[in-house]
């Protein structure tokens, strides 16, 4: 395959991607891009070799680079985060912390935490935006959950879900250590 084929087939693949990824019909990144449907049709099917001015306003449109759009790597990439690197964001002198093991790009921002609470600690958390939702699993102890002023008690070995674009907090009220691993998915700006 020629370079050109390599970068035509790229071009293609990665268009569909981000399009698919912020939600874009062809109609509406046409518009966004001002580019005609037929065009984005075109590339999509690695069918056309469009111009660089035609390359940057699909990227724009798309809020990607140009180098995103003509990244030529095959395949899936995987990014592994060792232990020591996982960033904690909030501890406590008792021993509480949480740690934002991972996070990505899926079609919004998407993170897994680790966290633990002391008996008697809380972690309360304001409003995140419409469409967050959380999923947690407790794996030791017993997570007080409260979301909009109601309660829920999640005990070790259950999960939970919930939207969260409500005040929540997390809570332990037992006498032991509460020990879970959350996952946050936010809905991508539009």
């Amino acid at each position: 395959m020629s370079d050109l084929d390599l970068l035509t087939q790229s071009l293609a693949r990665n268009v569909r991607r981000w399009r698919a990824e912020r939600g874009f019909t062809l109609d509406t990144l046409a518009a966004r891009a001002g580019v005609s449907r037929g065009m984005l049709i075109q590339i999509e099917q690695a069918r056309t070799n469009p111009s660089l001015g035609t390359v940057v306003k699909i990227g724009d449109a798309l809020g990607v680079s140009i180098t995103t759009l003509l990244d030529c790597e095959q395949g899936p990439k995987v990014r592994i985060v060792p232990a020591d690197q996982a960033v904690r964001l909030w501890h406590t002198d008792a021993g509480s912390f949480n740690r934002l093991l991972a996070g990505t790009e899926a079609p919004g921002p998407l993170e897994l935490w680790e966290w633990r609470l002391m008996p008697g600690e809380s972690s309360p958390s304001d409003p995140h935006p419409a469409g967050t939702v959380e999923l947690v699993h407790v794996t030791a102890g017993e997570l007080t959950l409260t979301v909009d002023g109601a309660e829920h008690r999640v005990p070790a070995g259950s999960s939970a879900s919930f939207e969260a674009d409500a005040p929540h907090t997390y809570g332990n009220t037992g006498g032991t250590p509460m020990e879970m691993i959350m996952a946050v998915s936010v809905p991508p700006v539009r």
